[in-house]
């Protein structure tokens, strides 16, 4: 299973996901890093197929300006993943012996940065459609979407777009960390990017264990505050 996910914050985005793969057609799974840079000011995570996902990543190393500076990211991104959706779909060959249920060349890719002081969060579907989520304020790709869309339903309360950041992190792990409990399939480690203003940070393994830290003091008091109210 994999999940990736994005919310919007007062002063930027963030962005998480899990770390494992499913091979369905070999019967196992493996870790992987699904999120990516795209330039030094956005990032961009992917679903599905890897083998597309692969030529897209290569294409927005070699485009992110380019995409970044367009006056429409989203037809950028969708001119540079369609021609890789295509050859894939073009290439498939689906009736392999004793190959069955091997999976499809089909995958979702969202990217989120922060230009010209406003948020922006953009899914390529398969069919190449182009969806725009900066104002709904959350989205997640991958089979574990529906439960990350539970689990940022159940922090709307916290008003996510009008904290920090920093708040985001948290916020975004904490959404992870609940999807290891619920699903065997989506597992650490967990990466997070967060983009402000300043540009993206790919934050390294301590800063995230820094954020877990944060994230049990928001778990304790918030049963200190329960404790107060029902005891």
């Amino acid at each position: 299973m994999t999940v990736v996910l994005a919310t919007v914050c007062q002063d930027g985005v963030v962005l998480g996901s899990d770390s494992q793969i499913t091979d369905k057609g070999r019967g196992m799974t493996y870790p992987a890093e699904k999120l990516h840079p795209l330039g030094t000011q956005a990032a961009w995570g992917g679903s599905g197929a890897r083998s597309v996902l692969t030529d897209v990543q290569r294409s927005f190393n070699d485009n992110s300006a380019a995409i970044l500076e367009a006056p429409d990211i989203g037809r950028a991104l969708q001119g540079h993943i369609l021609p890789i959706l295509r050859h894939h779909y073009e290439t498939f060959i689906p009736d392999v012996p004793g190959e069955e249920g091997g999976g499809t060349p089909s995958a979702y890719v969202m990217a989120a940065g922060w230009r010209d002081g406003e948020p922006w969060i953009i899914e390529i579907t398969p069919s190449g459609m182009i969806g725009h989520y900066a104002d709904i304020g959350f989205h997640a790709i991958g089979s574990g979407a529906a439960m990350a869309q539970q689990a940022g339903s159940l922090l709307s309360h916290f008003h996510l777009s009008k904290r920090s950041v920093r708040f985001g992190c948290a916020a975004v792990l904490r959404v992870l960390q609940a999807l290891d409990l619920t699903s065997a399939s989506v597992g650490k480690p967990f990466s997070l990017c967060r983009i402000d203003a300043d540009g993206a940070h790919h934050l390294s393994d301590e800063e995230i264990d820094e954020v877990g830290d944060v994230v049990r003091q928001w778990e304790e008091a918030e049963q200190k505050v329960i404790g107060k109210i029902f005891d």
